[in-house]
């Protein structure tokens, strides 16, 4: 198994990239200033926020390639695992805004940090910055660090969440824009899925396996379960997950009118491990009982 270089503190962290630490849970590192080094796989005990200034035309997104040169953030999660061990070595280049989730305990951030879903999506689902957008980020960590600078008083932890706050809060935005912007592939992610869908219920794989999840799907398409999720739900106004059922429910409705099946013997076909589950999701969605629905319909 190849060698994880982890990094358990923001201190580590800087002094890998030759910066200073002016605060123990939160810096922002120019990765210019480091030495060049050999490709590495890296993981991180904290937040990263990696604001790549490439040319931007050899990332995968999804299943394509490409073009973007204003610049790119990627966003890891605490415990999450980049790059790959090689001879190979390079100058890193772009900035890194790091923070340890200790920083964030007891603060609205923290309370919400679970609905910035982007640092749980795959690096090929990076965010592609315009050169308006780039700036608004440079100036969210110019901000960062000009707190950072300052002598720490007890303003400084609430100033920096905050502007740590509004960054990510930009994030959400601009990734919202470049769902819209990239419909034209949405479209064909989401033509797949339905596809995906079709087969599955098509083929004895939910007898054996049972219901499909919303991670078996992104991972046939190649995305994260987050960012698919995500994306499904901007381009349909119903979560992955609501999606899938919606569509069980369309196939149940088809089945429920061959008399010659019985409810439960529907249920096992459609992937259902217990009969029931399928009764209660039925009413749910139809508002009647499966076995209702058959009768007076």
């Amino acid at each position: 198994m190849d060698e994880i270089l982890n990094f358990k503190s923001i201190k580590e962290y800087n002094v890998f990239n030759n910066n200073e630490t002016l605060h123990p849970l939160v810096s922002v590192v120019y990765l210019e200033k480091a030495e060049p080094r050999k490709l590495r796989t890296l993981q991180y005990d904290f937040y990263t926020v990696f604001l790549k200034q490439i040319h931007c035309g050899d990332l995968r997104y999804g299943l394509k390639n490409y073009d973007y040169e204003e610049g790119t953030l990627i966003f890891l999660g605490p415990g999450q695992v980049i790059g790959e061990n090689k001879e190979e070595y390079y100058q890193p280049q772009g900035i890194a805004l790091v923070f340890h989730p200790d920083l964030i305990h007891g603060t609205s951030l923290g309370r919400n940090m679970d609905s910035y879903s982007f640092f749980n999506y795959a690096v090929n689902e990076a965010l592609h910055l315009s050169e308006k957008e780039r700036k608004i980020i440079l100036d969210c960590f110019a901000k960062i660090e000009y707190e950072l600078e300052r002598a720490i008083d007890k303003h400084s932890q609430n100033l920096i969440v905050s502007n740590i706050e509004l960054f990510l809060n930009y994030c959400m935005r601009f990734y919202d824009r470049q769902f819209i912007t990239r419909d034209f592939v949405n479209v064909g992610i989401i033509q797949n899925f339905e596809e995906l869908l079709n087969a599955y219920f098509k083929s004895e794989q939910p007898q054996v396996y049972g219901l499909p999840s919303v991670t078996y799907f992104a991972d046939k398409l190649n995305l994260s379960a987050n960012y698919f999720g995500d994306l499904i739900k901007k381009e349909t106004a119903k979560s992955a997950q609501e999606y899938i059922q919606i569509k069980i429910i369309d196939i149940a409705k088809s089945k429920i009118f061959d008399m010659n099946k019985s409810i439960n013997e529907i249920a096992y076909e459609l992937g259902f491990k217990y009969p029931q589950h399928f009764t209660r999701l039925f009413k749910q969605r139809v508002g009647q009982t499966p076995s209702t629905f058959r009768t007076m319909n």
